[in-house]
């Protein structure tokens, strides 16, 4: 399956209509779902992904996947979301519980692909920490150029982020250019770079638990 992040961020992705557990995603965990289903045989699996763009609007979030939820519970045994809280102030969580469906723990997904117990045990000490993942850092001008306008008013920078001292960018997988990237990105920013290696974290066990 070729994926695009564009089409992810925009349109997200539709589900095979294969296995008996359907789960419910944000299009930023697109591929990391996918490649953990590969490498262990997940077949019972199906994926379907709402756009990623919808971190930019977190109260759009939960009715997004109460149509998702609707629109598919008919069709599989089990349906599983994959959303962290991401901004929504509780009520993905509030509104899961409604729909009778489980979703993944944490706050965001920076918790938990670092894990969410290891991410809230130095959060204090990283609150002036920005933080990227793989896909973020390939959608960098999607989801933070662009959208806080500094594409247009660059001189923004500061206001936005001054009170930050460094990004850390948590990768999920080994690749070179995806650093390369990241580090670029910290420097647009006027941050200190620090790449930190999470690879999955909690999600692979959340999803083996399916």
């Amino acid at each position: 399956m070729t994926l695009s992040d564009a089409a992810l961020t925009e349109a997200g992705l539709a589900p095979t209509r294969k296995g008996r557990v359907l789960l419910i995603a944000c299009g930023a965990l697109a591929r990391e779902i996918l490649a953990l289903k590969a490498a262990n045989g997940w077949d019972h699996l199906d994926l379907t992904c709402l756009p990623a763009n919808l971190h930019l609007w977190p109260e759009r979030i939960a009715e997004a996947v109460t149509a998702a939820v609707t629109e598919h519970r008919d069709a599989y045994a089990r349906l599983f979301v994959v959303y962290a809280d991401c901004g929504t102030g509780g009520l993905l969580a509030a509104r899961c519980a409604e729909l009778g469906v489980e979703m993944v723990a944490g706050p965001h997904c920076y918790a938990f692909y670092e894990g969410v117990d290891a991410f809230a045990a130095h959060a204090e000490a990283e609150f002036t920490a920005f933080y990227l993942t793989d896909f973020l850092v390939r959608q960098f001008d999607a989801f933070v150029w662009q959208p806080l306008g500094l594409d247009r008013h660059p001189e923004l920078r500061d206001s936005y982020f001054g009170n930050y001292d460094r990004l850390i960018y948590q990768a999920q997988t080994d690749d070179p250019a995806l650093d390369a990237l990241a580090r670029a990105a910290a420097a647009r920013l006027g941050l200190r770079y620090e790449r930190r290696f999470t690879g999955y974290g909690d999600l692979a066990p959340a999803l083996a638990r399916l």
